[in-house]
């Protein structure tokens, strides 16, 4: 919810200059002509969200979508029924009812409203059902937005100075752990390391995720439980695979009862494990090395591009690699999850893992077409530009376009031959 504030009042602070239209620069042969660009609304919008943030993933959007004028629908999830009541409760009570409506339902109710035409659709969740939304929108060449994650990855360099290491650690569990017990999108899905570093990077893990969750982090009030049983047994069927289970470092434990997943540590299980090849959300994860961290760039170009990467070193050459060798819709380094609340930033992924990007401005663009205006005067008048054509007609054209103003000056007065 605070993100979520934090976004409107920005939006109603930035909205007039948001509205206004932008004056661009025309070469000097259009002159005397004044062009814009002026952001219409696309009209009515569909918004389908998803369950772990119920809120933010539904209301953020829909901001971008009301400040653009369109008008539209919201979707909830039906896994998060609570927050879909709320949000159905709420909002015609505070949103004029005509402009803005929301649709409780399971997946068959998005399938229906999927069958209607849109001018916009913005999904939130499975890379699956982003397919299908995907395959319905171009039914009627319906635009759309698709966040939709991915396995995202860290790398972790081995730090030399202890204090490093320590925050660190604390970024990296809190972007796991501590964000809905990894049912997150742009939480870590698995880390890459060096195998000299592995077994100390483990030990830290273990040492700092008790600190944070207890010894018994089921008894705390800080791991979230699993959404339901059909995520509970998707999870706890990733580490009943061949050789999974026996790359457990720590943790492991369930309590379907409770929904609950202690946090787990892998490493190296086999990478062609579901663990390995599917977004895991949820609270295990798996650690991969490699011989030089370098190495992990080909690790990552040879998978699909993730919604995030996050690597956390200090060598410079490693960050500068990383940036021109590696695709991702965002690249965070010493830190995680933190790009999620810069209004500044755009949110979307690459491939895979989404198309488009929301946030700030950039929710406000996607919920907008970007209108062309040209207003010209009948001051002037290029007689080449109108038949019947000749050479020298050909070589004026040739000159404007490139816009080399001296020689077409120098062709009309006939001191440049054709």
């Amino acid at each position: 919810v605070g993100p979520l504030i934090k976004t409107l009042n920005y939006a109603l602070g930035s909205l007039k200059h948001w509205m206004s239209g932008k004056t661009v620069k025309l070469p000097i042969a259009a002159f005397p002509t004044k062009a814009e660009l002026v952001p219409e609304p696309l009209g009515v919008v569909l918004v389908i969200s998803s369950w772990n943030f119920p809120f933010g993933l539904s209301l953020e959007p829909l901001i971008g979508a009301i400040a653009a004028g369109n008008v539209g629908v919201l979707k909830p999830s039906e896994l998060a029924p609570a927050c879909s009541a709320i949000l159905a409760n709420t909002i015609p009570t505070y949103l004029d009812n005509k402009a803005v409506k929301v649709i409780e339902g399971d997946a068959s109710v998005g399938e229906q409203l999927l069958q209607h035409k849109w001018d916009k659709i913005f999904f939130t969740g499975s890379v699956k059902v982003g397919r299908i939304v995907l395959s319905a929108a171009a039914h009627h060449l319906t635009p759309v937005t698709l966040e939709l994650g991915g396995k995202c990855p860290a790398i972790i360099d081995s730090l030399s100075g202890s204090r490093d290491k320590k925050i660190a650690i604390k970024r990296i569990l809190a972007g796991k752990y501590g964000a809905c017990a990894g049912q997150v999108c742009i939480g870590i899905d698995y880390i890459l390391t060096e195998k000299k570093f592995a077994t100390t990077l483990v030990e830290l893990l273990k040492v700092s995720s008790q600190a944070m969750f207890g010894e018994n982090p089921k008894e705390s009030n800080n791991m979230s439980r699993i959404i339901n049983k059909k995520h509970f047994l998707r999870l706890k069927n990733l580490l009943d695979e061949p050789m999974v289970k026996e790359s457990i470092a720590y943790g492991g434990s369930f309590d379907e009862n409770n929904l609950y997943i202690e946090p787990t540590i892998l490493v190296d299980p086999p990478l062609k494990a579901t663990i390995m090849t599917e977004e895991i959300f949820g609270p295990l994860l798996p650690i991969v090395t490699v011989e030089k961290i370098e190495d992990s760039i080909e690790f990552l170009k040879s998978r699909p591009k993730p919604l995030t990467i996050y690597a956390f070193t200090k060598r410079e050459t490693l960050k500068r690699r990383l940036e021109s060798e590696t695709s991702s819709g965002s690249l965070v380094f010493n830190d995680t999850i933190i790009q999620y609340v810069a209004d500044t930033l755009p949110f979307g992924g690459v491939g895979e893992s989404g198309i488009g990007r929301y946030h700030g401005k950039f929710s406000f663009d996607t919920f907008s077409h970007e209108k062309a205006i040209m207003r010209r005067s009948f001051l002037t008048d290029f007689w080449f530009r109108y038949p019947p054509w000749n050479d020298q007609k050909l070589q004026l054209f040739r000159h404007a376009y490139s816009y080399d103003y001296l020689g077409l000056i120098l062709n009309v007065m006939g001191l440049k031959r054709s």
